[in-house]
């Protein structure tokens, strides 16, 4: 079935015999198993840098928070995944930081969350016991997914994963270029753009069978001719 976009900016894809919307937040949720997937918050990424002497701004973490908040007030999910790379390292561990995910994890108390490890994950540690988020080793099934941060193939699911923070790059006539978060699909796996700000991205290159849904302008949508 061809994905559609919707009036409030959404698309919806159909893998492994679901129907999946794919969100301008740069998350996925799955209407039928009420689940909220997301990939690479990178939590305490511009506290790392700061704590390296690095300017850079502080703020995201509340801000990475806040939209999270905003996700889960509009879909109500039963539970959020992370596909890994919760934490960005150990030196983002900061009291400011830990304490806004405190604050944040006691205004959804109701929600079950996981965390499947990715490579930052191994370095910065796992989230705080009170955060009370499972804590997994790839790949984890739930329903027809195989939820990963690696892509990969698995015999027998669907996967979903992060890791690769994909961007595409579209060529306008005047040969000026523009750089946009898209999720990537192909038969057996798809990959989310990173949910963190402050992430930076990776262009992944056509190939046979892969589709790229940009992000941009609160829409998403199928790029044609890739």
């Amino acid at each position: 079935m061809a994905p559609t976009t919707t009036p409030d900016g959404h698309a919806t894809v159909h893998w492994a015999g679901e129907a999946l919307h794919l969100l301008p937040a740069h998350a996925l949720w799955w209407p039928a198993g009420q689940a909220l997937f997301i990939a690479d918050l990178h939590l305490g990424k511009a506290a790392s840098y700061r704590a390296l002497g690095q300017p850079v701004p502080g703020g995201t973490t509340r801000d990475n928070l806040a939209r999270l908040s905003d996700l889960i007030a509009v879909h109500h999910p039963e539970r959020l995944v992370f596909l890994g790379d919760f934490l960005h390292a150990a030196t983002g561990r900061t009291p400011p930081v830990l304490k806004a995910l405190h604050d944040w994890r006691e205004r959804h108390r109701s929600v079950a969350m996981t965390l499947v490890r990715g490579n930052h994950d191994d370095r910065a540690g796992d989230p705080p016991p009170e955060a009370r988020i499972e804590v997994v080793d790839e790949p984890w099934l739930l329903g027809p997914f195989a939820c990963c941060h690696h892509p990969q193939t698995h015999p027998t699911h669907f996967v979903l994963a992060g890791h690769l923070h994909p961007v595409c790059q579209l060529s306008g006539p005047a040969r000026d270029a523009l750089r946009l978060p898209c999720f990537v699909s192909e038969p057996g796996q798809a990959v989310l753009p990173a949910f963190g700000a402050f992430t930076g991205g990776h262009a992944l290159p056509a190939a046979p069978g892969r589709c790229f849904h940009a992000i941009g302008g609160q829409r998403v949508w199928a790029v044609p001719g890739r």
